[in-house]
């Protein structure tokens, strides 16, 4: 009899004890990604990034079409790098052994290698370093000012009996008349099929949450009033668990977006979300996943459960919003870029698949236009007692999508800019997230490029702070001109590949494609600042403060950025980095009713500035890429 079983092979890491399920036709990076072990892919496994490096150490495998030897692979993991740049964090895929020239191919792209039976996989370091930088910013005991949406009434009622037979709903209502407090006219259903059960385990004395005139919940006296708040980034999602009762936060926790499996950018989410309705269904679900992730641990972390938590606010950009709504992307993945929505939203938890309490609602942030959403109107609240003082004043929140506001003359201009993820270390040969052994800093010793690891492990990669300092320092070392092309003379200039690329560390390599992604991102920022203020008819110089937001920029380094271009050359003092301002924002938005509404009207009165349909966007931007940063740039 032959065998109907379909072809599938099992995928060994030995480094996590992990053994997944590859089937046919899928590359090592997507059967790993989908079954939760994480390698680094900037580009979501379309085979541009060159990030995505694993080594097949045993088992049959092919590479590009090509069919692998790897049972051979026996590698020295510690060579020069000089003699032979195949190594963890190198970037460099499918390089050759020098010494030992029968092994070909062992750092190999994960998205572009197939296995053709059991395979033992390695990942390469920087996949696996643990991410010790938080993306939500410190805890500093903070206490919210409150004004929460929600009304807690503790009560106590008698029990029903024969001649007081009244229903538990009404029995509920006249206890709150009794004390003189406002009644409810409207009971969530979801509270009202726990509510029975409910009041007799707690003997009829319980908190009643209230949400205007609907009773959503009904809890034990002693059980905290929860709220969650969520800054749902394109790389990181951060969350925040407030107490309602003293506006003191709880917990935080920042893990990465899953929906980076289909890649980093957000043009890759919508492009593979237009597909079709299953595709845009697994990037809602994978933004779910990953909030209903943080509530349960932020929850778990204060001895609650996330079906406690009773309130959330959830900020993000126009895509992110979108894509977690289930809202069409299509027309705001192409020009004009139109959301499909702007005003914020109260939608229930259940509605939008979050395992919340019952009758728990989600406020969605409202967006500017474009790709300018809610996390960035959430900077900007956060960030207002910054710029309302003064009579200029521009606000940047880089990331993947960086989103830039100036303020002047009483009008607040907004644009976003696709920057993409080189300045956070992704679309980087040697890029990784801040975790151990990631190089955060680069300066100048005695000529020569010297590097600071976090945590002072060995060299694996580089994170974005990295990026940003080592572009810096490779410009005043002469390594590179103002044009971004590597010299052939420095001492630090190696060949891989054929190509030049400057070692920063053993194993770790900054290559001419690495130097022309951040040009890009780099241009992208440099042209957004520019145009805006064109628009406003005002001169770099006359910006009096400028806030840097974003969890990465609270890392940058700001001689570096101006050394770049990616900052103008203004004093230094005029310059404010505040962190994960969004967070903030969303923060005080799940405290207070009236930062919810300071926060529309700021949403309202944003203008947005669509920057790629303007006639001489292109002529700024080319313009924006070298590294003569400051020179004049006029309309």
């Amino acid at each position: 009899m032959s065998s109907n079983r379909p072809l599938a092979h099992t995928l060994h890491f030995a480094q996590l004890e992990r053994e997944l399920t590859a089937v046919a036709g899928e590359s090592v990076y997507h059967s790993a990604r989908r079954q939760g072990v994480r390698i680094v892919g900037a580009c979501g496994g379309r085979g541009t990034c060159g990030s995505c490096m694993v080594k097949v150490v045993h088992g049959a495998a092919e590479y590009q079409g090509q069919d692998l030897d790897a049972d051979a692979a026996d590698v020295v993991e510690h060579a020069d790098p000089a003699d032979c740049a195949d190594m963890p964090g190198s970037g460099q895929e499918g390089a050759t052994d020098t010494r030992h020239p029968r092994l070909r191919r062992k750092w190999l792209r994960a998205c572009q290698t197939h296995v053709r039976g059991d395979c033992q996989i390695e990942i390469a370091a920087r996949s696996l370093a643990p991410v010790v930088r938080a993306e939500f910013g410190a805890d500093d005991g903070e206490t919210l000012p409150l004004d929460p949406a929600l009304r807690d009434v503790q009560i106590t009622l008698p029990e029903p009996s024969l001649i007081d037979p009244l229903s538990d709903v009404d029995r509920l209502a006249r206890g709150l008349a009794a004390q003189g407090l406002p009644d409810f006219n409207r009971v969530d259903l979801g509270c009202a099929r726990t509510l029975s059960r409910k009041l007799r385990e707690q003997r009829w004395s319980v908190s009643l949450r209230l949400r205007g005139d609907e009773l959503i919940d009904v809890a034990p006296v002693e059980q905290p009033l929860l709220g969650l708040a969520v800054d749902l980034g394109t790389t990181n999602v951060a969350g925040f668990l407030i107490d309602l009762r003293s506006g003191k936060r709880l917990a935080s926790l920042g893990l990465e977006n899953p929906q980076s499996t289909w890649g980093a950018d957000l043009i890759s989410r919508i492009n593979h979300a237009i597909r079709d309705d299953a595709a845009a269904e697994e990037l809602r679900q994978a933004a779910l996943t990953a909030i209903d992730a943080l509530a349960h641990d932020l929850a778990r972390a204060v001895g609650a459960q996330g079906s406690q938590i009773v309130d959330a606010v959830i900020c993000g950009n126009t895509a992110m919003h979108h894509l977690l709504l289930g809202l069409p992307v299509r027309q705001l993945g192409r020009a004009p870029f139109v959301a499909a929505q702007c005003a914020a939203q109260d939608v229930r938890a259940r509605d939008l698949g979050l395992h919340l309490s019952p009758g728990a609602s989600v406020h969605l942030v409202g967006n500017v236009g474009g790709f300018v959403g809610g996390d960035h109107v959430a900077a900007l609240l956060a960030t207002e007692d910054q710029w309302e003082t003064v009579d200029s004043a521009l606000v940047m929140d880089i990331g993947t999508n960086t989103e830039i506001s100036l303020i002047h003359g009483g009008c607040i201009l907004s644009a976003s800019c696709p920057s993409g993820p080189a300045l956070e270390g992704g679309h980087i040969g040697c890029g990784m997230r801040a975790a151990e052994g990631a190089i955060e800093r680069v300066t100048l010793r005695d000529g020569r490029l010297a590097v600071c690891t976090i945590g002072n492990k060995p060299a694996v990669g580089l994170c974005g702070s990295g990026v940003l300092d080592a572009v810096a320092a490779m410009l005043k070392a002469g390594i590179t001109d103002t044009r971004g092309r590597i010299a052939a003379d420095h001492p630090d200039v190696r060949q891989v590949n054929g190509q030049r690329a400057v070692q920063l560390a053993p194993g770790v390599f900054f290559t001419q494609a690495d130097i022309r992604a951040v040009q890009l991102a780099k241009a992208a920022i440099r042209t957004g600042t520019r145009m805006l203020l064109r628009e406003a008819e005002l001169a770099e110089p006359l910006i009096e403060r400028f806030v840097i937001a974003g969890a990465f920029g609270a890392y940058i380094d700001i001689g570096s950025g101006v050394a770049t271009g990616l900052f103008p050359d203004l004093p230094r003092e005029r310059f404010v980095q505040v962190g994960n301002a969004a967070g903030l924002g969303v923060r005080r938005m799940l405290a207070s009713g009236t930062a919810r509404a300071r926060a529309t009207r700021l949403a309202r009165e944003c203008r947005y500035i669509e920057l790629s349909t303007r006639s001489d966007f292109q002529k700024t931007f080319v313009r924006s890429i070298g590294f003569d940063a400051q020179r004049a740039i006029h309309p």
